[in-house]
C-alpha cells in the first residue's frame, strides 16, 4: 500500500492513524502506517511532553505527527470565564434533569470535570506547538482546517509538512491557497466532527479541485478494500481513526463503552450537535437523542456546547452510565466486532488491499481478452 507520498515520508502503507492514544500512535507507526497523536486533550504542556516522550522511546525510530485544533481566525482577549458567561441557565438545567433522571452521580469534591473548552483555545494549541517541535514529528495535521499562516510558516521552517481537513472541494481550495501541503478528504462517515458529502463522492472532487497536492482519503474506511477504492479515486492515501478505538492498545479507561463499540453497526451513529456545538458523528444514545429532540432547548453554538456539557460527559464516563454512554466514532463501527492489536489491524488491511487489487487485474485481464 505505496504510493508517492508514503515513500517521500518513509512508511511502508499509505495509512496514516489518528488517535488519541500515544500507545496507539506508536504501533500504528512499528507496524508501517503513519500514527498521528491528537493533542486537543492536553492542556499541560508538561503532560504533552510525557506523551512525546514515551512515544520517541516506543516508535522504534518510525516517523509520526501531531494533530492540534486551531482555528484559522484569531479571537483576542476571550477567557473560558467570558464563554461560560454566555451559556443561559435554562441549558444548565436541562443537562441537571437529563443526568438527574438517569441518576448519575456527582464528582467528588475537587475532583477535576475532566476535558473542557481549553482545548480548543487557540493558546492552548500554540502551548501544544512550542512542544512538539522540539521533537522530531514529521507532520502536523489541523481538524479545524487551515491553521493560522504563522504556524504554517513555522512547521514548514522546521521542514514538517502541514495537513488540514475538508469536507468539501471548496474547503480544500481554501488550503491549497493557505500553503497546507497534504489535504484529508473527510466524508459524510467519518467519526467526529464532518460534513454532508460522502468519501466517494467527495474524494475525486477534492483530488481534482487541489492537483497536484497529495489527498488522503477519510471517513468510512476500515478495510483494505476500501483503502484500494480510495487509491483508485486518486487519493494517495488514507486517514483512519474509529478502527483503533478498539484495538488492545487503547485506553478508553470504559469496558461498558468498549461494548458498546463492539456491538453496534453502521446504522447506530448520529450526526449530532450535542457534544460540540458542530455536527459530530458519534454513537446514538439517549443522550445525543434527549440534546436532538425537538421538544428540548436545543444544542449552543460551539464553544458554548463543549464547555456546558463538559462536566456531564466526564460523569457519564466516570460511572459508565450505559444508556448515555458514548463516543465520537464512524459508521466503520460497524466492522468493529471484537478487540485485536493495531498490527492485527494492519494485517487484515494489507490482506483486503491485495485481494482488490488482484480482482481488479483479473477483471482488466479479462476485459483486455474481449
Amino acid at each position: 500500500m505505496q504510493t508517492e507520498l508514503s515513500r517521500k515520508l518513509g512508511v511502508e502503507h499509505a495509512v496514516f492513524g489518528f488517535t488519541p492514544f500515544p500507545a496507539v500512535a506508536a504501533a500504528i507507526s512499528r507496524a508501517g502506517g503513519f500514527g498521528v497523536l491528537g493533542a486537543v486533550r492536553y492542556t499541560a504542556p508538561d503532560d504533552l511532553k510525557r506523551d512525546l516522550d514515551w512515544i520517541e522511546a516506543h516508535v522504534g525510530g518510525r516517523p509520526y505527527g501531531l494533530d492540534v485544533v486551531m482555528p484559522a481566525k484569531k479571537v483576542e482577549g476571550v477567557t473560558e470565564a467570558d464563554v461560560e458567561a454566555m451559556i443561559p441557565e435554562g441549558h444548565r438545567q436541562f443537562v441537571m434533569d437529563t443526568l438527574a433522571k438517569y441518576g448519575v452521580p456527582e464528582l467528588a469534591d475537587g475532583e477535576a470535570s475532566g476535558w473542557r473548552i481549553t482545548g480548543w483555545m487557540e493558546q492552548v494549541a500554540r502551548t501544544q506547538l512550542d512542544v512538539a517541535f522540539d521533537y522530531p514529528i514529521r507532520l502536523l495535521a489541523n481538524a479545524l482546517g487551515s491553521p493560522p499562516a504563522d504556524v504554517v510558516a513555522r512547521a514548514h521552517d522546521r521542514d514538517v509538512p502541514v495537513a488540514a481537513l475538508a469536507g468539501s472541494a471548496r474547503h480544500a481550495r481554501k488550503h491549497q491557497e493557505a500553503g497546507i501541503d497534504i489535504v484529508v478528504a473527510q466524508g459524510y462517515e467519518a467519526g467526529g466532527h464532518t460534513g454532508e458529502i460522502a468519501s466517494m463522492v467527495l474524494t475525486p472532487e477534492v483530488v481534482e479541485a487541489v492537483d497536484p497536492l497529495p489527498v488522503l482519503a477519510a471517513g468510512g474506511i476500515g478495510s483494505g478494500q476500501q483503502v484500494a477504492a480510495a487509491l483508485a479515486l486518486g487519493a494517495q492515501g488514507v486517514w483512519l481513526g474509529s478502527i483503533w478505538l478498539t484495538t488492545t492498545e487503547a485506553d478508553l479507561h470504559s469496558p461498558a463503552l468498549t461494548r458498546k463499540l463492539l456491538a453496534a453497526g453502521s446504522g447506530d451513529t448520529v450526526r449530532s450537535r450535542a457534544l460540540t456545538g458542530k455536527p459530530a458523528r458519534q454513537l446514538r444514545t439517549e443522550w445525543t437523542d434527549a440534546w436532538d429532540d425537538p421538544a428540548g432547548p436545543g444544542t449552543l453554538p460551539m464553544p458554548l456546547q463543549g464547555l456546558l456539557v463538559a462536566e456531564a460527559v466526564s460523569r457519564i464516563q466516570k460511572y459508565e452510565v450505559e444508556p448515555l454512554l458514548g463516543t465520537p466514532v464512524g459508521q466503520i463501527v460497524g466492522r468493529m466486532t471484537g478487540e485485536r492489536s493495531v498490527q492485527a489491524v494492519f494485517d487484515d488491511l494489507t490482506r483486503g488491499f491485495e485481494r482488490a487489487v488482484d480482482r481488479i487485474n483479473r477483471i482488466a485481464g479479462r476485459s483486455g481478452q474481449s
